[in-house]
């Protein structure tokens, strides 16, 4: 369904004296808030094709109605959420579960939606329909060389259905790993591994880059090829300059400094971007924000510093894109709710005063530095926030509009129970 822009204008006028104090409110603590709201106009951040339907735990699904059964329902609804909160501009798919069956009608329709293909991701960890070889014991990793090309193949065959829908990246996430001590070599598993990303880096386009991610452990619990930020990194810098570490805040276990680890991977301009959620003990795929917005706060404030001491563009030259798909709420709630706990950790992020923060670190005034920025944390930038989308003709509230209008009743009455697919 597609959202109508008089509903909106409605929503906004009926909310829009409320939001004009709190701005003004607000506008008056800043001291350019013009930039600031120009800076969260151009930031985005993509929606994953498979966080549109509801997800499952680890042991079963528990599936809504009105879920996108189709990749032109998928793109329609970040379309509509788009059109909602004007900062979910792109949408990323997950092959084999979104190949078009019609690139230009595809193309048309996000397009239509001023949506962008973002990174496209390969999928090595579960055998597909009809499949010849079993990915069970891993795949780049395998023993089996047969099984090893077969995963190469694919994600070569990735690279060429991106390339098709003007996708810049290659998203590789590899379940590969050992559940018991003694069933895998390690050094044959990583050098397999290396190898084969590089047959895959070998068919990158001269304008695209590999993202390699890494998982701390699951769905193999003794040790996973690419676990850590630093096995991530060693193997984007033997692949070369297009290989990049992508950080999902999930992967990464109890207490890990993610902080760090982005400006370490940022000082080494290696760091790909971001899939952004939230857990609690483990890879829970929560929404981003909901467990832990103070880490969510310092991740940003050294991104904001590490990109502006390069020289980085904020919105195009790192990937933003949120991976969370969970089942106790609506997806598109949720993912509403994800983007704007994004955008708030970033504007506040924006707030921090450098000069200040760089003064205290360099006299090794701990209180200071603290207070600098759990002051800015505590700052309500929501308002600042909604501006932002009032300017780009989205939602002042995009959540309460979702509610108000039934959104989901809508969806429900359109495609029935219609669930998922590719999940």
């Amino acid at each position: 369904m597609r959202i109508n822009k008089t509903a909106i204008d409605q929503h906004n006028e009926a909310n829009y004296q409320e939001h004009r104090q709190k701005v003004d409110f607000i506008h008056g603590q800043l001291n350019d808030a013009e930039a600031l709201i120009q800076k969260l106009i151009d930031f985005n951040v993509a929606i994953p094709s498979w966080a549109l339907g509801t997800g499952g735990t680890r042991f079963a699904r528990f599936s809504g109605a009105g879920e996108p059964a189709t990749l032109q329902d998928k793109i329609e609804d970040v379309g509509l959420i788009h059109a909602l909160n004007n900062s979910s501009g792109a949408i990323s798919l997950h092959i084999p579960w979104d190949i078009p069956s019609d690139y230009n009608a595809i193309k048309q329709l996000a397009a239509e939606l001023n949506l962008k293909f973002d990174a496209v991701n390969s999928n090595t960890f579960q055998d597909q329909k009809g499949q010849e070889h079993s990915y069970k014991f891993g795949s780049l990793q395998h023993t089996n060389k047969a099984v090893i090309q077969q995963a190469i193949q694919h994600n070569i065959e990735v690279i060429q259905h991106g390339v098709a829908l003007g996708s810049k990246a290659l998203t590789v996430w590899l379940s590969d790993g050992s559940c018991f001590p003694g069933q895998l070599n390690f050094r044959k598993a990583f050098q397999n591994t290396l190898d084969g990303l590089q047959q895959i880096y070998a068919t990158l386009p001269s304008d695209w880059k590999v993202y390699i991610e890494y998982k701390a452990f699951e769905p193999n619990f003794y040790s996973t090829t690419v676990g850590d930020w630093g096995q991530s990194l060693l193997y984007a810098n033997k692949l070369g300059p297009k290989a990049f570490t992508l950080v999902d805040l999930g992967h990464h276990l109890p207490n890990a400094n993610i902080e760090q680890i982005v400006a370490l991977l940022m000082m080494e301009e290696k760091l790909a971007g971001f899939h952004f959620n939230d857990s609690k003990y483990g890879d829970d795929d929560l929404t981003v924000g909901s467990i832990k917005p103070y880490q969510l706060f310092l991740i940003f404030n050294e991104l904001v510093e590490g990109m502006d001491a390069r020289g980085m563009n904020h919105a195009t030259d790192l990937g933003w894109m949120i991976d969370a798909s969970h089942n106790v709420k609506d997806p598109l709630e949720d993912l509403l709710q994800s983007v704007e706990a994004i955008m708030i950790s970033y504007a506040q992020a924006l707030l921090v005063d450098r000069v200040a923060l760089n003064e205290a670190q360099q006299n090794n005034d701990v209180v200071a530095a603290q207070e600098i920025l759990q002051n800015v944390f505590r700052t309500d930038v929501r308002a600042i926030v909604a501006e932002a989308r009032l300017r780009a003709g989205a939602a002042i509230n995009p959540l309460q509009f979702y509610r108000t209008e039934q959104v989901r009743n809508q969806l429900i009455n359109q495609r029935g129970n219609s669930i998922a697919s590719g999940l």
